[in-house]
């Protein structure tokens, strides 16, 4: 399994070099993040021995069953948030991640401000946008993404960075990534996380950040790698 992991994490940084190349970007300017939902802490112990830091994971509940003992072998490890995030675990989230990328309403901007301000531990958060306007997704809408970011960055003191998005499956992801690459642009964010397994290439054409990539380096929910 590592050697397979391995393998899969060199491949995909190779296709992140040619794509920053071939976008006029430099590599090292893209975050991969390593999505490990659903996979063994095996898995994600194989990627960090293949030199591999940045990971994201979709719940609080499995992330805490999974990192803390890897992260006191590798304390240099970062771990993401990209799933949604319910106002009760807040404060898990708060103390255990390192960046949280699925901030989208109002209740849990407040929740996250009080944790914040309570703890004193302040991991940078990015604003998801609902920008195929999906009823059955989390984000905000795009309609009203400015107002948010201003209510999060501004009144709260959130420390917002950018914006998340997952595109709708049947919907061509550049209209999406080009929608959140302006809303970024107009209120000044700098993080774009966008791109995952199959849209990763041409979301760094778009201005990617961080792409959030987890079956071309762990294989499909339920395989081995």
């Amino acid at each position: 399994m590592e050697g397979v992991i391995a393998a899969n994490l060199a491949a995909v940084r190779s296709r992140i070099e040619a794509a920053a190349g071939a976008a006029g970007r430099a590599p090292d300017n893209v975050t991969l993040v390593a999505v490990s939902k659903t996979h063994p802490p095996a898995s994600v112990r194989a990627a960090l021995a293949a030199g591999h830091r940045v990971f994201g994971e979709n719940r609080v509940q499995e992330a805490q069953a999974k990192y803390p003992a890897l992260r006191e072998a590798f304390p240099d490890l970062a771990l993401h948030l990209i799933g949604p995030l319910q106002t009760n675990k807040v404060r898990d989230a708060v103390a255990l991640c390192d960046m949280i990328e699925t901030l989208d309403r109002p209740r849990l901007a407040q929740a996250l401000a009080k944790e914040m301000e309570r703890s004193g531990r302040r991991p940078p958060c990015l604003i998801e946008v609902n920008t195929g306007e999906e009823p059955q997704k989390s984000g905000v809408l795009p309609t009203a993404a400015d107002d948010f970011i201003v209510e999060c960055r501004d009144r709260l003191g959130l420390p917002i960075e950018g914006l998340m998005c997952v595109p709708p499956l049947d919907e061509e992801p550049a209209l999406h990534f080009a929608l959140l690459r302006e809303i970024a642009r107009r209120t000044g964010l700098g993080v774009l996380s966008m791109g995952m397994s199959a849209d990763f290439e041409k979301a760094i054409r778009f201005g990617a950040t961080h792409v959030r990539i987890g079956t071309a380096i762990f294989g499909a929910r339920g395989e081995a790698a």
